[in-house]
């Protein structure tokens, strides 16, 4: 029972083929394609919409340098939404639950920005490594503290998406099989428990848009701070 919970954080296959790839490729095909009529219909003005409010709310505090990451963002923001929309259906596959995944996206994103940081104000990167004012004897600690703390970003970008959908897929599934089970027993009990289980998946809606909205977010913070 224990090992059966996992099951639905493993990659299903096909025939021996793992299909992780035709899960990834699925949002891509769902998003609306933009027409060459004059006006567009209300899902591509939805999207629109929606695409224009999230670039001006991410990359108000950042310079025009860092505006060039804006199509990036905002296409890796929906991505992520999808993937974790997606994964709440009956009978779906969350790739997002990888934490191998969410290193792919978070540590290459990382590293640009860091390299962006080094290249264009090398002074200004290294000086976040050492807080002003600090005393002779405790700058060599602070210095590996920092650097540390700047290499575990990507890390805890991973693992904080990982970690909250992982969490929600298995309290959904607890309290599913729970409800199952109690209503030839306990009938006032199970319903009880399936209410439990709509709220908490309504709660897992907002969670899987708030986690991708706070991924993408985190990654535009390490872009201020470098450009």
């Amino acid at each position: 029972m224990a090992l059966s919970f996992f099951d639905q954080f493993m990659s299903p296959t096909y025939m021996g083929v793992p299909l992780i790839a035709l899960a990834l490729v699925l949002p891509w095909i769902l998003f609306p394609k933009p027409t060459s009529r004059w006006l567009n219909n209300r899902l591509l003005s939805l999207q629109g919409w929606f695409i224009n409010g999230f670039t001006q709310q991410i990359f108000l505090p950042i310079n025009l340098a860092g505006h060039k990451w804006a199509a990036l963002l905002a296409s890796l923001m929906i991505f992520l939404i999808t993937l974790n929309m997606l994964g709440l259906l009956p009978y779906t596959f969350t790739p997002t639950t990888q934490l191998s995944l969410n290193m792919a996206f978070a540590v290459p994103l990382w590293l640009a920005t860091v390299l962006i940081g080094m290249r264009n104000q090398p002074n200004h990167a290294l000086a976040h490594l050492l807080p002003e004012g600090t005393p002779t004897l405790l700058i060599p600690i602070l210095i590996i503290i920092e650097t540390i703390s700047l290499f575990i970003r990507p890390l805890a970008l991973g693992v904080r998406l990982t970690a909250n959908l992982t969490a929600g897929h298995l309290l959904i599934q607890l309290i599913a099989t729970a409800a199952f089970v109690l209503l030839p027993l306990m009938p006032t009990v199970a319903i009880m428990t399936a209410t439990l289980l709509f709220l908490l998946t309504l709660l897992e809606v907002a969670v899987a848009m708030i986690q991708a909205y706070v991924f993408v977010l985190l990654i535009s913070l390490y872009l201020q701070e470098n450009v």
